[in-house]
């Protein structure tokens, strides 16, 4: 079965690029020039990937793209906004709102395609279950509250469990320091600032050995642990 990309961008040339290229790499595409129809597509569609251009008429890419997260049906649709906004701010922004990636124009439209397959190729990686996750040397038993690294028992506070299992279910995909407060901490009724995050990250790296290079500082934004794929 085809997987569905939804391209929302208001210059003609950059929809016919994109569209021309993902269905010479086969993908079913819809696309449209303005940000309620982009909406309204996603949500009677339910694509597979959505790639969102920032500057658009009557609603921009940002809300449409806040709007999607905060809906159920929508939320897990990952989302690679393409855009000519480059500056560090922008690319902050959207990733805090929740967008999979982030490209730049002038692209490559071949990288694009890459993109994309490396996202989908993530979201259905198929050597995990919801009780038992495995990326490389390290093996998480979820009930368990366990941590392997290869047969050896990680020695993790809760904390740092919780922390590490929201960052590998997450993996390719950048975890804000204001998501991992609500996710790990739950700051309704704890008193958290982002050093904490930044402490329990620091020693959570020394207890992962070698795994601990898939661990990446995203500047300004977070933290992700970044998949087995790669671009090349």
């Amino acid at each position: 079965m085809e997987d569905t990309i939804l391209v929302i961008d208001d210059e003609k040339d950059i929809l016919d690029l994109v569209e021309y290229n993902l269905k010479d790499a086969g993908y079913k595409v819809l696309t449209c020039a303005e940000g309620r129809t982009g909406l309204q597509l996603a949500r009677d569609h339910k694509p597979d990937l959505i790639i969102l251009d920032l500057m658009l008429p009557e609603v921009d890419g940002k809300d449409v793209c806040k709007q999607l997260k905060r809906e159920k049906d929508t939320e897990s649709i990952p989302i690679v906004m393409l855009t000519a906004k480059t500056s560090e701010l922008d690319r902050v922004v959207g990733l805090e709102l929740g967008a999979d990636d982030y490209v730049t124009k002038p692209f490559s439209p071949r990288e694009l395609v890459l993109r994309v397959k490396n996202i989908l190729r993530r979201m259905r990686t198929t050597q995990e279950t919801e009780d038992r996750l495995e990326l490389d040397d390290l093996i998480i038993d979820v009930p368990g509250y366990r941590v392997y690294l290869k047969d050896e028992i990680l020695d993790l506070t809760p904390t740092e469990f919780k922390l590490l299992l929201q960052l590998v279910r997450n993996r390719g995909k950048v975890q804000t320091r204001s998501k991992l407060l609500n996710q790990v901490w739950d700051v309704k009724s704890l008193d958290v600032d982002t050093r904490t995050i930044d402490t329990h990250m620091r020693r959570l790296r020394q207890k992962l050995g070698h795994m601990a290079e898939y661990v990446e500082t995203v500047r300004g934004v977070g933290y992700m642990f970044r998949a087995h794929t790669s671009y090349n």
